[in-house]
This record gives structure tokens, sequence and C-alpha cells, in this order.
């Protein structure tokens, strides 16, 4: 065999293997994806919370929807926190209630979001480890149905609309959007499992 055949044989030989990830017994990798478990978790407190709305206003009209969310997305919120075992709000630079207020962190994670939604980027959730809990993030992007309430007063939102939000949300910052724009975060906490290494 010629020397330029037995480099090329050896070269292809070393580039074809991949490094296995590391596995445990049964098959599965050893460490979770919390990227997936954070998903999972907003989604499904996403759907919760929008199946309620959706079928308040088919029922009941947007006005009435706006009093469901002030009386309703807390506590269904927190059930979904409690069946998780994990911390679950949605946080804005711009909220219709103070209590959800981002913080610094939260803050510099909407900007971001807001930054690669600009550009065109793809949205991948931010998933931080610290102290034995895990920080998920992701954003809430507005869609058609959202500016009904999140809109603009006389163009998206309808007058008696705006009265109830003025009436419930006196400190209402959560207006002005359209569609396709980060109007917050999921900001999600749960425990990191222990890791066998």
């Amino acid at each position: 065999m010629k020397p330029t055949a037995i480099v090329l044989f050896v070269l292809v030989g070393v580039l074809s293997c991949k490094q296995q990830p590391k596995t445990s017994v049964d098959g599965e990798s050893n460490h979770p994806d919390y990227l997936e478990i954070g998903r999972e978790y907003a989604q499904e407190t996403q759907k919760v919370l929008g199946k309620n709305l959706k079928t308040t206003i088919q029922n009941e009209g947007v006005a009435q929807a706006v009093v469901f969310c002030n009386e309703q997305a807390y506590p269904l919120t927190d059930s979904m926190a409690a069946n998780y075992k994990a911390k679950i709000k949605r946080v804005s630079d711009k909220p219709r209630n103070p209590s959800n207020k981002a913080n610094p962190a939260e803050l510099g994670h909407i900007n971001t979001f807001k930054e690669k939604v600009a550009q065109g980027d793809s949205i991948i959730p931010i998933v931080e480890e610290e102290d034995g809990k895990v920080h998920f993030y992701t954003p809430i992007i507005t869609q058609n149905l959202c500016l009904n309430c999140h809109g603009t007063p006389g163009k998206n939102i309808a007058p008696d609309v705006v009265g109830h939000l003025s009436e419930l949300y006196p400190q209402d910052e959560a207006i002005g959007y359209d569609v396709d724009q980060v109007r917050g975060i999921w900001s999600i906490v749960f425990e990191a499992e222990k890791r066998s290494e």
C-alpha cells in the first residue's frame, strides 16, 4: 500500500469516530435536560391560562377576560407551580400588575430576547443552574389575540376593555404592543437534580 493511501485510510478512520454521549445503565443520559423540563413547565402553564382565557373571551367577551385574568391568572399559575414543584411566574419590563415587574436579571433576559427577535434570530430559552436550582427563562411573544388587551387603545383595544383595564390596573404599562414582540418572559425556578458523574 502506498504511504498516501495509508495516511488517507487512517485520516478517514479518525475523522469518522465520534465521541459517544455519557449514558447511564438504562441508556438515559445522566444529566437531566433542563431546557426541555423548563419548556414543558412554561408551555403547559401557558396552555392552561390560554385555554381558560379563550373560553372566557368566547363566552363572555374580551372585557370579562380582563376580569378573569385579574382574578384567576395567579391561582391558575400557582396551581401549575404546585403541580411541578416549581416557582412559575410571568414577568415584564412593562407589567400590567406591579407584582409582575421583572427583577434586574430578568430584565437583562428580556432585553436579550428583544434583541434576538429584532435581529430575526431563533429564540432559545435561557437555562442557568445555581446553588442547586435551575433558572429557566423563555419569552412571551405577542400574537393577534393578545392585542385585544395589550395592543393600542382605540386601535386594538375596545373602549369597554380600556375601562376595565383602567379600573383593575391603574398602573398598567402592558399596552402598545404589536404582533411578534416580546411582552415578557416566563421565569421558572426548580430544583436541580443531583448528578452522578
